[in-house]
């Protein structure tokens, strides 16, 4: 299924974790095949490496923080006229498919 939204855009969480419900962040990758997305300071998680060795350079341990997936069902794309969460419809023209806010009619795109 082709998704509504794309990299680049302004989403907010609407379910799941109850410390990033109700955040807002620029959508910073998508992953149709798992149906999630990567949202910029949401879903911050924490991961511990080690030091390792490669081609003579030494990489430092330490923890390193990153913004895991979010299921695509658990945000909302935010209208840039009206900022507020909507649901999106395609509307079709000459000039292509482009997506409207369901709420004030205004193009997405």
């Amino acid at each position: 299924m082709r998704t509504k939204i794309r990299k680049g855009d302004n989403v907010e969480v609407i379910s799941g974790s109850f410390e990033d419900r109700g955040k807002r962040g620029e959508v910073i990758n998508v992953l149709p095949d798992e149906n999630r997305l990567v949202v910029q300071g949401v879903n911050i998680r924490t991961k511990h490496e080690r030091q390792m060795q490669t081609q003579g350079r030494t990489l430092n341990p330490g923890r390193v923080k990153f913004e895991a997936p979010v299921p695509i069902s658990n945000v909302m794309l935010v209208c840039p006229k009206c900022d507020k969460p909507t649901r999106v419809s395609l509307t079709r023209d000459d000039s292509g498919t482009h997506r409207v806010c369901k709420q004030c009619q205004a193009l997405i795109d």
